[in-house]
C-alpha cells in the first residue's frame, strides 16, 4: 500500500504545481490567488477602497478572468469571444445586481471620475503611430479618408433601404437608427444629435436620446462581432490582411533596427513616449477651449504630422513600441472590464432586441459600412481586412466601441485611424443629420 501510495503523491504534486504554474491573463496563478482572496476579504468587510487602486485591483481580477472565459467558448472564441465577454458579461452582471454593490460604484466612479479612456486612447495613439512606418502612414492616411466617404454613402443608403422593406420610414430609419450608429458614440455623437433633433421637432432631448441609444448599443456590439469575423477571415485568407498594416507592399518595418538590438523594453525611453502622450493631450484640451476640436483630435494630428515630416526621434520611436505593448496587454482588458461595468447599459441593448426591424436595419447597416470598407480598400492598395475593422469603428460606441472593436480583430495598432473613423465620420454624420432635419422634419 505505501508503494502505490507514493506515485499517488507525486501525481497530486504533479497536478498542484502545473495548475500554480498557469497564467490568468498575464497575471501568475499565485499571484492572482492573493489578489482573489483580497478582493473577497474587502469586500465582505465592506472595506473596499474606492480609489483608483481598489479600481485597478478589481478591474485586474475580473478582467483578466473573463478574457479567460471568452478565449475557451468555442465558436464565440473566433468571433471576438473574450473582448463580448469583458466588456458585456458585466454589464449584464450589473443589470442583474450579480456583482458586489461596492464593486460596481468602485469601477463605475473611477471610470467617470478619472477619464481612464482617454488616458488610454493618448497612450496608444502616440506608441502606435510613433513606431509606424512613415511612408505607410502618409498613404493610408489619405485612402483611409476615401473609404469611410464611401461608407458615409453606402451605410444611410443601405440602412434606409432595409429599414423601408421592412415597414419602417426612411424617415425613422435614418434619423433614428442609422445616423445614431453612425454619429461617433454616445457623448459626441447621440447627445448633440439628440439636442439638434429636439430643437427642430416636438419632442424632449431626453426622450429622443432613449431611442437612439439602444441603436448605438447594438451597432457597437454587431461591429464588434463582425471584426472577430474579419480576423478569421484573415488567418484563412492571409493575403487579404496586413497583420496590423492598412497599405499594400509596404513591408519595410523603420524600426526593426531598432527593436532588433534588445527584447528588453528601455524604461526610461518608454516613460519619455507616456510623457509626450500626456503632454500632447493636455494641449489639446487646451486647444479644445479655443477651436473646440475634441483633445484626442488635436493630439492624432500633432503626432501624425510630427511623424509624417520626419520630426519623432528614434528613441520616442523605440520607447512608442513598448509603450503601445504595455497599453495593449496591460491596460485594454481592464480597461473593456471597466467600460462593461460603467458605460454599458445593458437594458439599452436589450430594447432593441424585441424590436425585430430595428433589429435586422442595425446589423444591415453595419454589415454594409464593413462590406463597402472591405471591398473599396482593395481598389485602393490596402489591406481589406484591416481596413474594414478600422473604418467599421465609425459604427461603434465611440472611444469604448473603438477599443472593443479593435480588440475583437486584434488590430490595437489601428487606433489611430480608428479615430479618425470615428471622430471625422462622427462629425459628418451628427452636422449632416441636424440639416436634413430642418428639411424634412
Amino acid at each position: 500500500m505505501q508503494m502505490n501510495s507514493v506515485p499517488d503523491e507525486d501525481q497530486k504534486k504533479n497536478i498542484i504545481q502545473r495548475f500554480m504554474g498557469l497564467n490568468i491573463g498575464i497575471v501568475p496563478m499565485p499571484l492572482y490567488l492573493l489578489l482573489l482572496v483580497t478582493y473577497v476579504l474587502l469586500t465582505v468587510t465592506k472595506q473596499m477602497p474606492n480609489d483608483m487602486i481598489g479600481a485597478i485591483g478589481i478591474m485586474t481580477l475580473f478582467s483578466f478572468m473573463l478574457e479567460e472565459i471568452g478565449k475557451h467558448i468555442p465558436i464565440l472564441n473566433s468571433l471576438g469571444g473574450k473582448v463580448l465577454v469583458v466588456t458585456f458579461l458585466p454589464s449584464y452582471l450589473v443589470y442583474m445586481n450579480w456583482l458586489p454593490s461596492s464593486t460596481t460604484k468602485v469601477v463605475t466612479d473611477f471610470m467617470n471620475n478619472n477619464n481612464f479612456l482617454a488616458v488610454f486612447i493618448a497612450l496608444l495613439i502616440v506608441g502606435s503611430i510613433s513606431a509606424m512606418n512613415r511612408k505607410t502612414l502618409i498613404k493610408a492616411s489619405t485612402r483611409i479618408i476615401v473609404v469611410l466617404l464611401i461608407c458615409e454613402v453606402v451605410g444611410p443608403v443601405i440602412g434606409m433601404g432595409v429599414g423601408s422593406l421592412l415597414g419602417l420610414s426612411a424617415y425613422k430609419s435614418y434619423f433614428f437608427i442609422v445616423a445614431p450608429i453612425m454619429a461617433g458614440g454616445v457623448g459626441e455623437g447621440a447627445l448633440p444629435l439628440s439636442l439638434g433633433y429636439a430643437a427642430i421637432i416636438s419632442m424632449g432631448q431626453q426622450n429622443i436620446f432613449a431611442q437612439i441609444l439602444p441603436c448605438v448599443m447594438l451597432g457597437s456590439l454587431v461591429a464588434v462581432v463582425e471584426a472577430g469575423i474579419l480576423r478569421q477571415i484573415g488567418v484563412k485568407k492571409p493575403h487579404l490582411t496586413g497583420n496590423g498594416r492598412l497599405v499594400e507592399g509596404d513591408n519595410d518595418d523603420e524600426l526593426g533596427s531598432l527593436s532588433s538590438k534588445s527584447d528588453t523594453a528601455n524604461i526610461s525611453k518608454m516613460l519619455v513616449s507616456g510623457i509626450l502622450a500626456i503632454t500632447l493631450y493636455l494641449l489639446g484640451v487646451w486647444a479644445n477651449s479655443v477651436i473646440h476640436l475634441p483633445a484626442p483630435i488635436v493630439l492624432l494630428i500633432v503626432v501624425m504630422v510630427a511623424k509624417m515630416l520626419g520630426w519623432i526621434p528614434d528613441s520616442v520611436q523605440e520607447g512608442g513600441k513598448s509603450l503601445y505593448s504595455l497599453t495593449v496587454k496591460g491596460i485594454s482588458p481592464l480597461l473593456l472590464f471597466g467600460v462593461g461595468v460603467a458605460m454599458t447599459p445593458w437594458k439599452s441593448l436589450v430594447t432593441v432586441f424585441t424590436n425585430i426591424p430595428m433589429l435586422i436595419t442595425i446589423f444591415i447597416t453595419v454589415t454594409a459600412i464593413v462590406v463597402a470598407a472591405f471591398f473599396s480598400a482593395k481598389f485602393l492598395g490596402m489591406y481589406p481586412v484591416d481596413t474594414a475593422i478600422a473604418v467599421s469603428c465609425c459604427s461603434g460606441q465611440g472611444g469604448t466601441g473603438a477599443l472593443a472593436i479593435l480588440a475583437a480583430g486584434d488590430r490595437m495598432n489601428l487606433m489611430p485611424f480608428a479615430q479618425v473613423a470615428v471622430r471625422l465620420g462622427g462629425a459628418i454624420t451628427v452636422t449632416l443629420s441636424i440639416f436634413l432635419m430642418r428639411i424634412f422634419a
